[in-house]
């Protein structure tokens, strides 16, 4: 074991910031994605923090030119379980490959399983279709406010989404309803995760709105969070990290509003949080940006990221190690609003990091766990090769 010349870690997810398309991504009707690539071939992106660390240096990138000397190491990963959704790339980036990919229900959910989810919650439903998440509130809000009935929706990905209107079915009971359907689907058939989708406003301006909920199943053996848990290593959660793994693993967590909520928990725990791991997903990539195909909006807030990167860089220990990284693509210039099978980026920066440091194609997400479990003297963990002699410098 190397020494390790970290105290503090702070992983930072950039939902969906995929950067480019994995060898199988056409079996997953994925062909062509480039989440990052594709954007800045269509947007000209702003990003001169981003652009210092040597994002240009993992994919070529439109105006955004490799800097002569980065100043992080970086790299990509290739995820190794079947899937592209957030739990399972999650649940890889801290050392759990999945064999088999949760189900999904690409023509909506057999309705005898319906009907019972509209017996136990009282109330018929509206939808059951494969939509946007956006666009079904569009098209079935009107009636959704008229009725009562929630809307119910999936994905390309293992999700049963419910959507309701907060003047019409308080978020609570929303959440009560969202217990109902965890029991029946995510117990009962194996799907990866439940999902609260509460919005509010009028006909034609429906706006979804913070009080979104994630009920995601456990993991089904001990990750890399667990391992730093038993070894009393705190591990602080930041946004729907602490959904995506059902709590397990997590010491404190931190609820968020917005990727502006987020970088600001991120930038006080700089100041404040003690030796350990600090977690944090940016949601809107995804959520507001990927799902809706809003290609000019993702640039922004790919901009608006940069700029709050560039004032929690100083903020750093001269002992902490700063991870940007994703946990899927979702290309938002291709037709399809769903997440895409992609590489994602990884960029390691911090005084004991060697700066330019190639490391290269990463076979596994599970890479970035080993890698700190390494750090933190747990595991092995079960997967996934370590990278940390490539990241430090020589003088670390």
């Amino acid at each position: 074991m190397i020494p390790s010349a970290f105290r503090r870690v702070f992983v930072v997810v950039l939902d969906s910031v995929g950067v480019g398309e994995l060898p199988d991504a056409a079996a997953y009707g994925d062909a062509g994605s480039n989440t990052l690539g594709n954007i800045a071939s269509q947007v000209r992106l702003l990003v001169p923090t981003l652009k210092a660390l040597g994002v240009g240096c993992i994919l070529p990138l439109a105006r955004v030119e490799p800097p002569a000397s980065p100043l992080a190491a970086f790299g990509r990963m290739a995820e190794a379980s079947p899937g592209k959704d957030s739990v399972t790339g999650h649940w890889e980036m801290m050392g759990l490959q999945l064999e088999h990919p949760f189900p999904t229900f690409p023509t909506g959910f057999p309705e005898p399983s319906i009907h019972e989810f509209e017996r136990r919650i009282g109330r018929r439903i509206l939808g059951n279709i494969v939509a946007s998440g956006t666009q079904i509130i569009d098209d079935l809000g009107p009636e959704h406010m008229r009725t009562g009935r929630p809307i119910v929706y999936t994905s390309a990905d293992s999700v049963f989404q419910i959507a309701a209107h907060e003047d019409v079915i308080p978020v609570p009971e929303l959440y009560r309803i969202c217990e109902i359907a965890y029991e029946i689907y995510v117990d009962g058939m194996g799907l990866g995760r439940v999902i609260a989708r509460p919005f509010v406003g009028t006909p034609g301006r429906f706006q979804r709105t913070p009080n979104r909920h994630d009920y995601a199943v456990p993991p089904p053996s001990d990750t890399l969070l667990d391992l730093l848990c038993a070894a009393a290593v705190p591990v602080h959660a930041i946004g729907k990290i602490r959904d995506l793994f059902a709590g397990k693993g997590i010491t404190t967590a931190s609820r968020t509003r917005s990727d502006s909520d987020v970088m600001d928990e991120v930038a006080r725990a700089a100041g404040d949080a003690p030796p350990g791991l600090v977690f944090a997903n940016l949601v809107d990539f995804d959520a507001q940006y990927g799902h809706r195909n809003d290609v000019e909006g993702y640039a922004a807030n790919l901009e608006r990221f940069d700029e709050r990167l560039a004032q929690l860089l100083p903020l750093l220990h001269t002992d902490d190690l700063l991870v940007l990284t994703a946990d899927h693509g979702n290309d938002p210039t291709t037709p399809s609003t769903d997440h895409s099978r992609e590489y994602v980026p990884i960029i390691a920066y911090g005084a004991h990091v060697r700066p330019g440091a190639n490391l290269g194609v990463r076979a596994s997400f599970a890479d970035l766990g080993q890698t700190l479990a390494e750090i933190f003297g747990v595991g092995p963990l079960s997967c996934g090769r370590s990278f940390l002699r490539d990241l430090l410098a020589a003088a670390a």
